[in-house]
């Protein structure tokens, strides 16, 4: 299946603009999916040109086979012909507005598919956002708890500290007034 656009490229994109590889990746392959999706349902309702030639061939040789006819039959029914090969030109335009029709009504899908995709996309990006926001939120919170516990740390052991070195001043001052 050849794609008709720079996947990798696209994933760059992405990647420039904040997503990382692998939500790049599978938005680049949810759009991927989609166009196959959209294609497969483009070409299920399409006629190919080898079934469109064969077709035309098919209609070729009937004119071919109805103008061998005409000449032969020119006198006694010539008016028949004419008016059955009228109601064929009728049919004929019948089936390509129907198909015109069809192929109007798969291009309509088609969008409407593609738009909703893209909502679904925008929504997704949303809910990221927010909880990368929530997450962003919480660190900030259990770093601002983790300093406060630190500076109260900081300041049992300053206060520890102050009371060995003053109680060593004080073992070390009576030990001086006992050798004196």
């Amino acid at each position: 299946r050849r794609l008709y656009f720079d996947t990798h490229a696209l994933v760059c994109l992405l990647e420039a603009n904040g997503f990382t590889t692998q939500q790049s990746e599978v938005i680049v392959s949810a759009l991927v999916k989609i166009m196959n999706t959209n294609l497969d349902m483009i070409y299920k309702d399409m006629v190919t040109k080898v079934q469109q030639e064969i077709a035309l061939q098919q209609v070729m040789s009937h004119i071919g086979g109805v103008k061998k006819d005409m000449i032969i039959l020119e006198k006694s029914e010539f008016s028949a012909l004419r008016s059955e090969n009228e109601k064929i030109k009728l049919e004929l335009q019948q089936i390509k507005k129907q198909v015109m029709d069809e192929i109007t009504k798969v291009r309509a899908d088609n969008k409407l598919n593609l738009n909703l995709e893209k909502s679904r996309v925008k929504e997704l990006h949303a809910q990221q956002d927010r909880a990368l926001t929530q997450t962003d939120r919480k660190i900030d919170t259990e770093v601002a708890d983790l300093k406060t516990m630190l500076e109260t740390h900081k300041l049992d052991n300053i206060k520890y500290l102050a009371g060995s070195v003053f109680t060593c001043l004080t073992v070390a001052l009576g030990f001086y007034r006992l050798w004196i």
